[in-house]
């Protein structure tokens, strides 16, 4: 199982790929996708290619997205929002399947606290992840994103299998 990362923002979108084999994890690659332009549908134009070139060379199985949060500027979390937009959108025109996770529930995952900070998680992902390169906090939040998805996704499949 290959799984994509993706920490939304309307400035920097990260993302981070691995690869999944039982407990085992893999770091696959991991980066962030700058928006170009000045226009707000430059912006999300250019990061709907760039996120799609992500997908088409890497080829995950699955994704999953940060969930966003209500915060008290409501224009930052509208634009926001139209970012993460474009990376449900992405993976969905690859017929991928898109996990969604709110913050606390991957810092809980990857550290075991809901309120880790950045640092913290870095670490985590670090641990879990050996020889990772890390390409900056947004990259680094993707990564964690995969591994939560790894972890809460796998057990979602298990369900869906002894259903069918």
């Amino acid at each position: 199982m290959r799984i994509l990362g993706i920490d939304p923002g309307l400035r920097n979108l990260g993302w981070g790929v691995i690869d999944v084999d039982g407990s085992r994890l893999r770091h696959v690659a991991n980066g962030v996708c700058v928006s170009q332009g000045d226009a707000l549908s430059d912006r999300l134009l250019s990061l709907h290619g760039q996120l799609t070139e992500v997908v088409s060379k890497y080829a995950p199985t699955m994704a999953a997205v940060e969930q966003t949060f209500v915060n008290k500027d409501g224009v930052g979390t509208l634009k926001l929002g139209q970012a993460r937009g474009i990376a449900m959108l992405v993976p969905a025109q690859f017929g991928l399947e898109i996990g969604e996770y709110a913050p606390n529930k991957i810092k809980k995952t990857v550290v075991g606290v809901g309120h880790a900070d950045k640092m913290q998680v870095a670490h985590m992902v670090r641990v879990q992840l050996p020889g990772v390169a890390l390409n900056g906090p947004d990259a680094t939040d993707a990564l964690a994103i995969a591994i939560c998805h790894a972890h809460h996704g796998r057990a979602a499949e298990t369900v869906r299998r002894l259903r069918a």
